[in-house]
């Protein structure tokens, strides 16, 4: 039987032995948060955990590599007038995703990958990255998977072209990794606007989820399937294997 590749189920001797081999650490960076009338609330942590895992082991044979245990807490503040949400401030958030880092580094790892699977993460993985570089030793690299995957999506999904909130992407992906955490007599209230109103680049304004969507749902979840789940989790999968293997990631 192959060793596991997450984290929270190796040794301790496992996971030193794994830090001399020189094994890459994928870090899943996610969220805790409301999902429409339809969704559990850890849709972000789910999914991004599920697709960290099948990436690992699709390259385990390939390189030495671990899942590690996924932050489930990010930026959240948009969705926390809906319930069930929790958020981060910027300083905890840096704080504690810099605190991860160094202890994976102490540990003897040299390359993290922060995968993400929250839209309200982005903006600040993106200012922190300059910063991690700096204050640790690590070489740090960070996607966003359902973004990485984008071009994918387009040939499965039937009313949308990539992932949006609790919509038939995420549901359909709900539907094939944890069904149980699907409540199908809300579908029918599954649905709200196609998109979030894009703003002028050189206007920026915070809007909570209240205000945009009365469901709690950008896109259309009555559209979605366990097969089109299987699909998309699939497509995720392989975009994120690609770009680890990539020796163009690794530059620079």
């Amino acid at each position: 039987m192959a060793a596991s590749v997450m984290w929270k189920e190796l040794t301790a001797p496992e996971l030193v032995a794994k830090a001399k081999a020189g094994a890459l650490v994928v870090l899943p960076v996610a969220s805790m948060e409301q999902h429409g009338p339809h969704l559990a609330v850890g849709v972000d942590t789910v999914l991004c955990e599920t697709v960290c895992q099948r990436a690992a082991e699709a390259l385990a044979a390939e390189m030495p590599i671990v899942v590690a245990p996924t932050l489930w807490c990010g930026m959240a503040e948009h969705h926390m007038t809906r319930g069930g949400t929790f958020t981060f401030d910027i300083p905890t958030y840096r704080t504690v995703l810099l605190s991860f880092l160094k202890s994976i580094e102490r540990h003897g790892f040299k390359r993290v990958f922060i995968v993400n699977g929250h839209g309200g993460n982005i903006s600040a993985l993106t200012a922190f990255l300059p910063d991690f570089m700096r204050e640790t030793g690590l070489t740090v690299r960070v996607t966003t998977y359902f973004e990485l995957a984008q071009p994918g999506m387009p040939a499965i999904l039937e009313d949308q072209e990539r992932v949006r909130h609790a919509c038939e992407g995420e549901t359909s992906m709900m539907m094939a990794v944890a069904p149980d955490l699907v409540r199908l007599d809300k579908l029918p209230e599954a649905v709200g606007p196609a998109r979030q109103t894009p703003m002028p680049l050189q206007v920026m304004r915070y809007r909570n989820y209240g205000d945009l969507t009365p469901s709690g749902v950008v896109g259309d979840a009555r559209r979605a399937s366990a097969d089109k789940g299987r699909r998309l989790i699939d497509v995720c999968r392989d975009f994120l294997a690609d770009a680890i293997r990539d020796p163009e990631t690794w530059k620079g």
